[in-house]
């Protein structure tokens, strides 16, 4: 079974979370939820709280098949202001294994960190001029080698498809997504 952490920093985007946990879940994935503040409990930009299933402390990560950070503003600059994320990122990242990041977290916590130089990569609007080291692609959902970026809350259902597809097979994302009724909204 996959493994994958989901950092989650105050100003998280709702749905850029919510969404591919959910999904990845229904897919059988073993997803764990990481607060990298100083309680479970984080806050996403639109006042929903969420209790992390661990603390960053409490992690280890290098079991991880996947790395993903939601976007949202403040929740990105969060996200790289902790010095803990950034290593771990990095790490799985030159390590070749899967990092994935939507919104303004591509721009704003891959691309300083040099994750996406050379890579072709999306962000959201207003955002990609950040990605100076990378081709920005404005699509909804951009894979090169281990990276994947989302654009922005709408993407969020492809995005978490695209993963599921990576980390199980398409086959468990494309009855997950009939099962979710994506597949009857894109119709």
């Amino acid at each position: 079974m996959a493994k994958v952490y989901v950092f989650l920093a105050d100003g998280f985007e709702d749905v850029e979370a919510l969404i591919p946990v959910d999904v990845w879940r229904r897919g059988g994935i073993d997803v764990t939820t990481v607060s990298i503040s100083d309680f479970p409990l984080v806050h996403s930009a639109h006042g929903v709280n969420m209790e992390a299933d661990i603390m960053f402390e409490q992690g280890d990560f290098t079991d991880a098949d996947l790395l993903f950070l939601p976007g949202g503003m403040p929740g990105a600059t969060n996200l790289f202001e902790h010095k803990g994320v950034c290593k771990a990122v990095a790490d799985q990242a030159a390590a070749g294994k899967k990092v994935a990041a939507i919104c303004a977290s591509p721009a704003v916590v891959l691309a300083p960190l040099g994750i996406l130089d050379g890579k072709h990569a999306t962000c959201y609007p207003g955002f990609e001029q950040a990605l100076t080291e990378a081709t920005y692609t404005g699509d909804l959902v951009t894979v090169d080698g281990n990276i994947t970026t989302g654009e922005g809350p709408a993407a969020a259902f492809p995005f978490a498809y695209e993963l599921l597809t990576q980390l199980v097979n398409k086959q468990t994302a494309d009855q997950i997504a009939e099962g979710m009724r994506f597949k009857h909204l894109m119709a």
